[in-house]
């Protein structure tokens, strides 16, 4: 096998019997990025001397038998998220020379334990988008067809583990952007609980929604990648101080009678929805009853109003998080006048088209009088939706539904149209809004060739179940 096609677990195994070096493994991943970059577009900064210079200083720790699970592995990180003295764009112009002072908690995490970070991943700019196509950078294209995207809105780090230009990633999740890209691109991709693992470092959107987890090749890779970076961190008051799991210990479920499945009927009858992705997510969950799982049809009648209310917090959050971005220090800069137009003229230009609409929608709903009619009455229905998802995991103990109701779609296909692009977060958004963990794995391949996903929702920190059951269908 290639050096770059390796998993996580193969790669240690490798390195520690001294099959190869880390910088053997470094220059396979840069080899294929040199290759397939040009054409897909998934990497805004690739680091390539830093990181042969990484790989040399974790061959040293491993001769010297000093080697942890990620020493000497290669990864990419999404753009919208901090590494210490390595560019990090969010994909937008207003941040184009921004270079971070520190590591994210959870990178910090990983370069502790000697992991080579080769690259930045292009990504729809601030996390705004499902399509990849709102980058100031250029779309991300999908690997197994380029004239479709590759999902957002972290696309661009889930093509560059797909096709094998890193082991794995580390991306961000505000309402699908790692499980939707996942679905696409045919990878595995967690969105953890929220609190479950530190936000500090990462660029905000929505910063009551936002989450940060692993893409990976395999579910036993993003279990693995989970384990290093849970846990609590005083820098981010939002995480639950809640013990980790150790979840590749746990990987096998051992008692396949006693675990309930619930099949939301919601998820399977939507208008539109694409009659090959039914049959590929029915079949796996036909496999589950063969194996004698009990599946128990569920009803979570507020899923309808997930949408709605993931689409008046989001931009109301985003005007807030992001009025701290004014050209002043980093990136594009538009001299005026004066500060206001400074300011004015600088935004207008760097900042996309998605996010000025976000900026604006959510100011209009933040504004005096209407503040109660949209921003409050959307946390309140926020709370039903909390409430149904509680409710049904009194029953069973996790859910099963598609990923996505189509596999990858046209570049261009819905970019002029921004509501059919926000209802395609249809499936990834309910779990985000309940701040419930949820996996995305592979379930199959349309006549065409598309991955097509099966997304796991579990009860909130309750990534182990979700580990098991996803290591049993993929």
């Amino acid at each position: 096998m290639e050096l770059n096609k390796l998993t996580i677990k193969q790669a240690y195994d490798g390195l520690k019997a001294g099959d190869f070096t880390s910088v053997e493994l470094t220059k396979a991943c840069l080899k294929q990025i040199k290759k397939r970059n040009p054409d897909l577009n998934a990497f805004i900064s690739v680091f390539e001397d830093e990181a042969l210079a990484e790989a040399k200083e974790a061959d040293k720790k491993i001769k010297a038998g000093k080697q942890e699970m990620l020493t000497g592995i290669p990864f990419a990180v999404k753009d919208a998220i901090c590494t210490a003295d390595r560019r990090s764009t969010a994909a937008a112009k207003i941040l184009d020379n921004y270079v971070p002072s520190y590591d994210a908690t959870v990178i910090k995490k990983i370069r502790e334990q000697g992991a080579v970070l080769i690259g930045k991943n292009n990504c729809d700019s601030f996390g705004h988008g499902a399509s990849n196509e709102n980058s100031m950078y250029g779309p991300v294209k999908n690997p197994h067809d380029l004239t479709r995207v590759a999902g957002g809105s972290s696309g661009g780090t889930a093509v560059a583990v797909a096709d094998h230009m890193c082991i794995f990633g580390i991306a961000e999740d505000t309402g699908g952007s790692i499980r939707y890209p996942a679905s696409f691109c045919g990878i595995v991709g967690l969105r953890p609980s929220y609190g479950r693992n530190s936000r500090f470092g990462i660029m905000p959107m929505a910063s009551s929604l936002d989450t940060v987890g692993p893409m990976g090749k395999t579910v036993e890779d993003c279990a693995l990648l989970q384990e290093i970076i849970a846990g609590h961190d005083p820098l981010d008051a939002t995480t639950a101080d809640v013990e980790v799991s150790k979840y590749t210990n746990n990987l096998k479920i051992k008692r396949l009678k006693n675990l309930k499945i619930g099949v939301p009927k919601e998820y399977f009858s939507l208008e539109g929805m694409d009659r090959e992705t039914r049959d590929i997510v029915n079949s796996k969950i036909e496999r589950l009853k063969d194996l004698k799982i009990d599946i128990v049809p569920v009803s979570l009648p507020m899923t309808k109003y997930a949408i709605a209310v993931y689409y008046i917090i989001v931009p109301c959050e985003d005007s807030s998080n992001l009025s701290r971005m004014d050209g002043i220090r980093y990136g594009v800069r538009k001299n005026s006048k004066d500060l206001y137009n400074t300011y004015a003229t600088t935004r207008a230009r760097g900042f996309p088209e998605e996010v000025k609409r976000r900026i604006m929608i959510g100011t209009y709903a933040l504004s005096a009088g209407y503040y109660d009619a949209y921003y409050k009455k959307a946390q309140k229905v926020r709370t039903l939706i909390i409430q149904d998802f509680e409710k049904v995991f009194q029953k069973v103990d996790l859910l099963v539904t598609p990923t996505s109701p189509f596999p990858a779609f046209k570049i261009g296909e819905k970019v002029s149209n921004p509501l059919a692009m926000y209802l395609t977060d249809v499936f990834v958004g309910p779990a985000a809004v309940a701040g419930l963990p949820a996996i995305s794995v592979p379930a199959g391949k349309t006549k065409a060739g598309l991955p097509v996903g099966l997304q796991i929702i579990g009860p909130r920190m309750g990534e182990e179940k979700i580990f098991q059951l996803a290591k049993l269908v993929s």
